[in-house]
Order: structure tokens, then sequence, then C-alpha cells
């Protein structure tokens, strides 16, 4: 994972680079550090885009990597700008949200896309869930003068997708039903802390309709429901504001790509962070005859009503607003003076929604592994959209259909993986993940047993800036991999990288391999079943770029071929990466975590703790003990790979390195508490969870018993983690003697 500029500061010492570089022992000159140091960036330098001089992969004997290489370049070669357009348009032609005929069709669409590409295994799961549809929605303004609002998007005549009847209007899935009439009260984009700057203008919002904003900052839309439930409101409207996804970020759909006027921002409100998946089967799988709780004892369901706005419809409310100025950091992008309101502005809402029971759909296909078919490398994407879904999801989903046609154009030519491949086509994510959750709690023994990671696709490719968000085992194996990989630019992926991510991050320069990965992973896409509740590493990929039509009719083909990715070149990229870094962990000889660096990951996470908290963690908790198992951890992490590295110059029987990986694959699973977190009993791991804004929180029994002072509480949550923490520090120092031992054996 590392580059040639940082060699001098991570192997400072003259052998430790000729170890990595042996081509400059050929020299007849006296070497000294700086003279190595000098001709290894010469020699990064001069190599072209892709070719910088490579170690051995991680995992990998140095003959089973270059033949890795080899094959993961005859995999890049494979892929198709055109077919991926093929797909892309078929999957947008439509609106496909969860329970819909359509969504439902694709599902079968996909598996006999998989057959016809020799995919094995094919398989089409069903699961019975609560689904939630609108039947009517209308929101009027009766005072001060009266407005209707359009709840729908305009049409465009240079985009025919826009007139299809058959998109729905501004709903909010799971929104409780019933009608009202009420004050409208702004409270900014309904969080906590805008409640209380209300309470001290004296605006009561008990029995009122609140009016949010969806971003500044941003919160999950569930998060806000349930704030605005929690304080007694009687429904809320959350509206995009063109401050946030509109024109005072660039021009807006159909000449840009930001939010138009009518754009509407639809979304469910369930409170997943409690508990994702189908509400009235927590914990369990919805299969049809399942068990099912009462819809009132579900505690993922709002009890609130809840519609979304485009700016268009807000605009009225918020011109007509009585009451004090807002302040400064809650006025918005529109050309008026936002007020707090509360009594001036009435408006009639009514909310009638469908919500029964009905069937999602999770297809499913396998490469089956040559050597080790029972260690799976599991690949995922969502299907359902809101709308059409062009980035989100359908870009993902066209990329793994090209994914998956590579792989078979392979297979037919009897190229097969060590290790299983599975691809799965997920329903219902926008509405509680819900296929993820249901297909992980049906086969969760099975999958804490062989799983070896899990790779999220949600939306594929809306830009050119690439995001990898991995747990941190994984993330000198996704740096690696980027480095293999031509992007657009003529450049490696990997350096296309470093540079977006210096611009994002507005760094002096570009940040080291160390940094490169988003290691603090939130909830919101469907590797939350496989991380928290099943304990099984994941990796989020990403291309990203200027997006304003979130959830909208606007995010459609259209939208993709003149903004997010024209020519499909990222889509491609995608592809090449996804499969790649599939291929990369099931062709290892060695599962290719690296310890070592979770452990530094998980020692940061400490000191964000401490440094975050309002009263110091350090003085209520012992933090030295912890410091010094998580020490002790990556101690072990690092003699573990320098072991590893030696034992894959040499040659290891096949019950050894199947022990080894089967020792590996545990690791992540010991980081999930049976009793979960205090509160979420659902959500397990105590390194990774998810505020209820779908904001990454690290260590979250510890972080959430320090905030709320409850020390008590905040001290059995630290002893739990150095009791993972010294398990698994045994399971690498047991690793470590199996490796040792047997190369003594084979050096007798």
């Amino acid at each position: 994972m590392r580059s040639a500029n940082s060699i001098a500061r991570i192997a400072p010492d003259r052998e430790a680079i000729l170890r990595r570089h042996p081509f400059l022992r050929h020299t007849d000159k006296p070497v000294t550090l700086a003279a190595v140091v000098l001709l290894v960036a010469t020699a990064a330098r001069l190599a072209p885009a892709g070719s910088e001089p490579q170690s051995a992969l991680i995992g990998y004997s140095p003959s089973a990597g270059q033949q890795e290489l080899a094959l993961e370049k005859d995999y890049q070669s494979l892929a198709s700008r055109d077919e991926i357009q093929k797909f892309h348009r078929y999957l947008t032609s439509e609106p496909h949200p969860a329970g819909s005929q359509r969504n439902n069709e694709l599902a079968q669409w996909v598996a006999d896309q998989w057959k016809q590409q020799g995919l094995e295994d094919v398989t089409i799961h069903e699961y019975d869930v609560l689904n939630s549809t609108p039947h009517e929605i209308s929101l009027d303004m009766i005072e001060p003068k009266p407005y209707r609002a359009l709840l729908r998007e305009a049409p465009y005549d240079v985009d025919p997708d826009t007139k299809n009847p058959r998109a729905t209007g501004a709903f909010l899935g799971y929104s409780a039903s019933g009608e009202v009439t009420a004050p409208v009260v702004y409270a900014h984009s309904g969080n906590p802390e805008d409640y209380a700057l209300l309470r001290k203008h004296g605006i009561e919002v008990r029995g009122k309709i609140v009016l949010v904003r969806y971003s500044n900052p941003y919160s999950y839309r569930g998060f806000k429901a349930l704030t605005a439930e929690r304080e007694g409101a009687a429904a809320i409207l959350i509206y995009s504001d063109p401050a946030e996804d509109g024109y005072k970020k660039g021009a807006v759909f159909p000449d840009g790509p930001w939010g138009p006027e009518t754009h509407i921002q639809r979304g469910a409100i369930t409170y997943d962070f409690l508990e994702p998946g189908d509400p009235l089967t927590p914990g369990w799988a919805s299969v049809p005859g399942a068990k099912r709780i009462p819809i009132s004892e579900a505690i993922s369901l709002p009890k609130i009503m809840g519609v979304p706005l485009s700016w268009h419809d807000a605009e009225p409310l918020l011109e007509n607003m009585d009451g004090p100025v807002a302040p400064d950091s809650w006025q918005g992008g529109l050309p008026i003076k936002y007020r707090l309101g509360g009594k001036r502005v009435r408006v009639h809402l009514k909310v009638d929604m469908n919500t029964g029971v009905q069937p999602y759909y999770v297809t499913e296909a396998r490469i089956r592994g040559a050597d080790l078919p029972d260690e799976w490398v599991i690949l995922g994407n969502h299907r359902d959209a809101w709308v059409y879904g062009a980035f989100d999801p359908s870009s993902g989903t066209a990329s793994m259909l090209e994914l998956t046609r590579d792989l078979g154009q392979m297979l037919k030519r009897g190229i097969r993986p060590r290790r299983t491949l599975v691809i799965c086509s997920w329903d219902g994510e926008e509405y509680a993940l819900t296929g993820s959750t249901e297909w992980g709690e049906q086969f969760a023994d099975e999958l804490r047993q062989k799983a070896v990671a899990y790779l999220n696709v949600d939306s594929s490719a809306g830009g050119p800036v690439f995001h990898g968000s991995p747990v941190a085992s994984l993330a000198p194996v996704l740096v690696d991999v980027t480095r293999t990989l031509p992007a657009p630019s003529g450049k490696t992926l990997y350096d296309e990288w470093k540079q977006t991510a210096q611009i994002e991050r507005h760094a002096p320069g570009p940040p080291p391999d160390s940094e490169l990965a988003d290691t603090r992973i939130g909830s919101g896409s469907d590797h939350t079943v496989f991380l928290n509740f099943l304990g099984i590493p994941t990796v989020g990929l990403q291309f990203d770029g200027p997006y304003g039509v979130y959830h909208s009719l606007y995010d459609d083909y259209y939208w993709m071929n003149h903004f997010g990715d024209p020519g499909y070149q990222y889509h491609a990229l995608m592809t090449q990466l996804w499969g790649g870094l599939a291929l990369r962990l099931a062709n290892a000889d060695f599962l290719p975590y690296d310890f070592e660096f979770y452990g530094s990951n998980i020692r940061q996470f400490v000191d964000e703790l401490d440094q975050r908290s309002h009263v110091k963690a350090s003085g209520h908790v012992d933090l030295e003990s912890l410091y010094r198992r998580i020490a002790e951890f990556q101690n072990a992490g690092r003699e573990f790979n320098s072991a590893a590295a030696a034992a894959l110059r040499g040659s290891l029987d096949e019950a050894t390195t199947n022990r080894i990986n089967t020792a590996l694959i545990q690791i992540e699973r010991n980081w999930c508490n049976p009793a979960g977190i205090p509160g979420r009993p659902w959500f397990k791991h105590t390194l990774y969870a998810a505020r209820f804004t779908y904001a990454h929180l690290e260590l979250p029994g510890l972080t959430e018993a320090a905030e709320a002072e409850d020390w008590q509480r905040a001290a059995q949550q630290e002893t739990i983690l150095e009791n993972e923490l010294q398990k698994n520090t045994a399971l690498l120092k047991q690793a470590r003697k199996d490796l040792q031992a047997a190369m003594h054996g084979e050096k007798r």
C-alpha cells in the first residue's frame, strides 16, 4: 500500500528499502539511504501510469501474486461501456420502487441475465415484509392565504422520462396516516438543538407541523421524524432548500446536475438506526409464514405523519411565516427572510398510506470456488429505486451486471476463483435496508462461518471522485488494488484518489496511503447487516460528483448521460475495481487482512473519543489499560504479518493455510458482543455502528455511555472491548505460532 514518496517516512533504514525494491541491489556503487530514496522516487516517476514498482501482494506468494496481477489485468480488459449503458437504460426505463410490479420483474430479469452469463446457483429468495405506499396525500395552506401544494415534479420536453405517469408524487415510506390542521413552525434541520433554540424564543411545537430542511447540517430523515415525534409535533414536512442541492450550487436540471424548483427527495423515515429490516420480524428472517409482531410493537415504525416537499411548495409557507427572524445559520437559499413561524401560517395536511405485507425479492447467484468453496466473498447492490434511480442504485446495478458478464466470460474459459463469489441484488434497501437484512438474518449461521468479506456498491458512478469505505483491516488491500487500475484521466485510480482526497480535505499535499480510505463507517446501505449484526468485514465503493437530484424523478437516464457519467467511463472503472477487489480476496493464499493497521485505527478511535468527550473519558474510565490491550493486538498483527510474509516465500501445506484463514475470519466476528449495544441490541459490533443521524460512530457502546456521562456503563463497555482485544490477540499469536511451526517442520 505504500508509495515511493512515503518510503523514507515508513521504512527509513537502507535494508528495509532494499528488501522492498531488490532491483536496487544490482548497482555496483555503494548505496546510501539518500541514494536509495532518490533512485526509488526516480524509478516511480519514470514508470508509466499503473506500473510503479509493486511489492508482493498482501496475502500472496510471489509467484501467486504475479499470476493474480495477470488475471486481474485480463479481467479489466473485458469491461464494456456499451454493455453497461445497455444494462443501465433497461434498468432506468421505468420507475421501480420496492414492492412494485416493475421491481419484481427486474428481480427475474437479473436472474435471467445471470443464467445467460453462465453464473451458478441462481436463486430468487422471497421475503414477505411490511411495505408502505401512498394512497392519498395533500397539503393546503389555509391561512394567511390559500395555496395547494403540487407534491409532484414538473416535466421537461427535453427528457421524456419526466413525463411518465407511473412516477409517484411526494411521499415518505412508513409515514403514519392521518389528517390535521395546524400552524407551521420552521425548525431548520430538525435536529434536537434546533428545537432547543425554538424553545429559547418561546415557540412550542407540540401539536404543530414542523417544516425542516434536508441538510444543514445533514441528518437522516428518519432521525428528523423521530425528533419531531419526541417533541410532540403533529407532522413533519421535509423540503430541499436550494442552498443545499439547488441553484445556489450551480446550474439545475435539465441544464445542470443540481435540483430544479420542483424536485422532491422521497425516502423512508424508518427508525432503522434502532433496528433495520422488516419492522415486523425484528432479528429473524421474514420468510413466508414467519412469525410477526403487531405493528404497534414495531420500534422502527414512526408514529408521526411526514411528507417531503420541493422548495417550490415550501416557499409559499416560508415567505408567509411570522415570528422572530431565524438566525443567520438558519437562512437558506430562497430570496426571502426566513422566520420561525408558529402562528400565522396554518395548513391542512392529509396523509393516507397503504401499509401491508407483500413480497420483496432478493436475487442471488454464485461462482463456486475451485479450491475453497466454503469461503465466500459476497458482492451486493440494491435494485429498488424511488423512481428511476439512475445513480441510486441503477448505476451500481449496471456495473454489477457487467462485472458478472465479465466473470462469466472467464468462467466459460475455465477460469474459476479459489473461493466462492456470492453476488446479490437486494430489494427494499430504500425502506429499511430490508432485503439484505432479511437475507443476512436467514443465513446468519452459515455467513458467520463462511463469509470472508462483503463488498457493497450502492450507487456506482455519479462523477469522478472516488470514495472507499473499508473496515480498517481491508484498507491496505483496497489501496493496493487501486494502483493497478487505469483511470479515465490516464493516471491510475490510486493517483486520482490521492488528488481528489487532497482537494476535498483542503490539504497542502496528498494524504498518506494510511489516510486514503475512510474507515469511519456509518449506516444507510446494505453493508449494515454484515458488519453490525454478523461481524463480517465490509468495503463500500462509490464514485461521486455534483448531484442535486437525490431520490427525485430527475435522477434518470438523461441526468446520468449528461451530468453523472457521460460515456459510462466510471461505471466501467467501478466494474474493474469491484471485481478486481473480489478476485484479490478470492484468490489469496492468506486472506489479505491487515490487523496491525486495524490496531492503529482502534487506537485512533480511542484518541478521538477522549478528545471529543465533553468530560474527558480518561478521567473516569481506565483507558490506559485499554491502550495496552490495543498495543498488544497491534503488535500481534505486526508479528503475524512478518510471519505470513516469510511463510509465503516458502511453501505451506494446505491444512495449515486453511487453519490460519479460519482463525483470521474469526477476528472480525469477535468484535461482536452477543448482547449488542446498550439500548440497540440488534447492533452488535463494538467498534462500528452509526448514530441515529446515520453518521459514523466508533466504539459505540463506550462512546454513547461517555457522552451520557454514565461512567458505570462506560466501564462495562470498556471491559467488553478489552476482552475482545485479548481474544483476538491470542488468535493472532496462535496463528503466528502455527505458521512458524509449519515453517520449521518444512526446514527439518
